[in-house]
């Protein structure tokens, strides 16, 4: 299917396949915007065309009971040749393969002109950044390189959907608030293989587990959020934060602190930020199964319970 696809791309423009035989129902699926693909949609698709970010597995698409279910997702990440491998050994070399391949293949096919043992580094270094707050100067400095060199790093990898800068949340307050952004990788699976990580077990154990999880909760709740929606963090100097913040499109503001541990306990900075934001809805997403009222407002939430609260 990909080879005919790619074959009528090349014997007809782009604008003329969107614009034939036009009828709802129709669809080009593209891995990428390549540079020959780019040249070829020279002309504007203004009104004619959606752009949809399809994300990897989410714990929906493969089903709340599924096996092997919620921790092989997040462990192995939801790219389907990761999660579905017949071992949490060849999840790992699948992934590895697909790091050296983006590095190496990929991002030189799309006019990147970045060494990839530099991209890779520094792709390392962010793993072991992953879900702190944004510090140029200090990677830079790591590296080797300028500021603005570890900013393009970034944005290469944001462009290609590998990083997420999640924006920080400001309004009209009397606060001091953290003005830089936090940044995750998007996939958890990758984010363990550049870590070296293999396994739940030595997740578990692993110093990153609590990242890792919030910034795989984070790209559950925006796959089931949709791309219409916010989505931000908030914190003060003073202390007060909430892990996401999504506004959606109807204007209500919901607000998710993130939790490892098969408890909901919010912490004080959280019911102060509440205070601050006052949003419609506030929950704590645990490794539970219950669902149930914490007071002030406030609900646990299990994370198999995401879609439900963000498609209501």
């Amino acid at each position: 299917m990909e080879s005919v696809l790619l074959a009528s791309l090349r014997r007809f423009p782009i604008i003329g396949l969107v614009g034939a035989r036009r009828r709802n129902g129709r669809f080009l699926i593209l891995g990428s915007a390549s540079p020959d693909l780019s040249r070829q949609a020279s002309e504007s698709l203004a009104g004619r065309v959606l752009y949809h970010e399809l994300a990897p597995f989410t714990l929906d698409e493969i089903g709340r009971g599924a096996r092997p279910g919620l921790m092989a997702l997040w462990t192995r990440g939801g790219f389907p040749g990761s999660y579905l491998a017949a071992s949490d050994a060849n999840s790992l070399e699948w992934r590895e393969a697909f790091i050296d391949t983006h590095l190496q293949r990929d991002l030189p096919a799309l006019g990147v002109r970045i060494p990839a043992a530099s991209l890779r580094r520094f792709w390392e270094m962010l793993a072991h950044l992953h879900g702190q707050l944004w510090n140029a100067s200090k990677l830079a400095s790591s590296l080797g390189v300028t500021a603005p060199t570890a900013r393009h790093y970034l944005e290469t990898l944001q462009d290609t959907f590998m990083v997420r800068s999640l924006a920080p949340f400001a309004m009209n307050l009397k606060k001091r608030l953290v003005k830089s952004p936090k940044i995750y990788l998007r996939d958890s699976g990758l984010l363990h293989a550049l870590l070296r990580v293999g396994d739940a077990d030595r997740l578990l154990g692993h110093p990153v587990a609590g990242a890792s999880w919030e910034g795989w909760v984070i790209e559950q709740a925006l796959a089931a959020a949709g791309d219409r929606s916010g989505a931000y963090f908030y914190r003060t100097v003073a202390g007060a934060e909430i892990d996401l913040l999504i506004e959606r499109p109807n204007g209500r503001r919901l607000a998710f602190e993130i939790k490892l541990g098969s408890a909901a306990a919010p912490t004080r900075g959280f019911w102060s930020a509440l205070n601050d934001l006052k949003p419609d809805a506030a929950f704590v997403v645990y490794r539970g199964t219950e669902r149930y009222p914490l007071g002030q407002g406030v609900e646990a939430l299990p994370v198999s319970m995401l879609g439900d609260v963000l498609n209501a």
